[in-house]
C-alpha cells in the first residue's frame, strides 16, 4: 500500500519543464487547476442562472454581455491563485515575458477600450436593441449589443459592426429613444406669384392621405422663407418607422409634384439672366514693350515735324 502511494505522490510531483527551474509544472498543479476551473466554472453557472431569474428579458441580454467578460477575468484570477498555491513563481513568468506583455497591451489597447465603452452602454441603457441609431452619417437599427461591439442593419439590409469606443468620442443620435414616433419633413418650392394658401392646403391633403403618416399630431405646413427664385415650404409630418421613412417621403413628393400640376402651381429652378454687350467699334490693343513704345514715340515725333513744316 505504501508503495502505491509513493508511486502516486511520485506521479504527482513529477514536474513538466516549461521553461527552467522557476517555472517548472508539476502533474499536482495541473489537476489542481483543473479542478479549481471546473470548480469556479459550476460556481458561475449557478450565480448567473440566480441572477438571470430576476431580470426582464432585454436585461437578460446585457447580463449575458458583462457576465461573459466577468467569467473570463475570473478564470485568469483562478488560474492565477493556483499556480501561486501550487509552488509556481509567477514573477519569473512575468519578467521573462515583460517584452512581449508590452507589445500585447499596446496592441490590446482599442480592445479594451471598445470592452469598457460596451460596459457603460449596457449599464447607463443609452442604446437598446431596436433602437434606430446615427452615427458618423451611418444610420441603422440595433441588432445585438455585445461587449466590444454593435452589431446594426441600415436601410438597404447591411450589416454595420460600430466598434463601441465610437460611442465615447463621437456624437450618437438615438432617433427611437423617446418613442418610436418621429417627425419628418418634406421641403419644396413654388413659383413667386403662386396662391400661397392653395399650397398650404394641397401639401396638407399629400401628407393626410397617405396610410403612413399619423393623423395625430396632424401634419403642419410651414412658409419658412422668400428664396432667391422660389417661395420655400416645409411639410412635418410624423411616422411610426423612421427606419423606412424614405419611402413615405418619396410617396409623398410624387403626390406633392401630381397635385401641383393639377391646380397649375409651378416648380420654378434657378434661373439667371445674362447681358451681352455689343463689343462693335470696339478695338483691343496689346500692352507695347518698351523698345516699341521708344520707335512709336520717334515716328510720332517725326509726323508733328513734318506737320509743323
Amino acid at each position: 500500500m505504501k508503495e502505491v502511494i509513493k508511486e502516486i505522490t511520485d506521479f504527482l510531483n513529477l514536474r513538466i519543464p516549461v521553461g527552467g527551474k522557476e517555472v517548472d509544472i508539476t502533474i499536482k498543479t495541473v489537476l489542481f487547476l483543473i479542478i479549481g476551473l471546473i470548480l469556479v466554472k459550476i460556481l458561475l453557472k449557478y450565480l448567473k442562472k440566480l441572477a438571470k431569474s430576476k431580470l426582464e428579458q432585454e436585461d437578460k441580454n446585457k447580463f449575458d454581455t458583462i457576465f461573459s467578460f466577468t467569467s473570463w477575468l475570473a478564470y485568469v484570477v483562478v488560474f492565477s491563485i493556483a499556480l501561486s498555491s501550487a509552488g509556481v513563481n509567477l514573477s519569473a513568468i512575468l519578467v521573462a515575458s515583460s517584452a512581449l506583455l508590452i507589445g500585447i497591451g499596446l496592441a490590446l489597447q482599442t480592445f479594451f477600450q471598445d470592452i469598457i465603452s460596451g460596459i457603460f452602454i449596457i449599464l447607463d441603457k443609452s442604446v437598446h436593441v431596436g433602437d434606430i441609431i446615427e452615427l458618423d452619417d451611418k444610420v441603422g437599427r440595433v441588432e445585438e449589443i455585445k461587449l466590444r461591439t454593435t452589431r446594426a442593419v441600415t436601410i438597404d439590409n447591411k450589416v454595420l459592426v460600430i466598434p463601441n469606443h465610437k460611442y465615447l468620442s463621437n456624437s450618437l443620435y438615438n432617433w427611437t429613444q423617446n418613442g418610436t414616433t418621429t417627425r419628418e419633413s418634406v421641403t419644396v418650392g413654388v413659383a413667386y406669384g403662386s396662391d400661397v394658401a392653395l399650397v398650404k392646403k394641397l401639401l396638407m391633403k399629400a401628407a393626410s392621405e397617405h396610410p403612413k403618416v399619423y393623423q395625430h399630431p396632424a401634419p403642419l405646413v410651414l412658409f419658412e422663407n422668400f428664396g432667391d427664385s422660389s417661395l420655400n415650404f416645409k411639410l412635418i409630418f410624423t411616422l411610426n418607422d423612421s427606419f423606412q421613412a424614405a419611402i413615405p417621403k418619396s410617396d409623398i413628393r410624387f403626390k406633392i409634384d401630381e397635385l401641383f400640376r393639377e391646380h397649375n402651381i409651378s416648380i420654378p429652378f434657378p434661373q439667371r439672366d445674362i447681358h451681352i454687350v455689343d463689343a462693335k467699334g470696339l478695338r483691343f490693343e496689346p500692352p507695347k514693350k518698351n523698345n516699341q513704345k521708344e520707335i512709336e514715340g520717334k515716328e510720332e515725333g517725326n509726323s508733328k515735324e513734318e506737320l509743323n513744316n
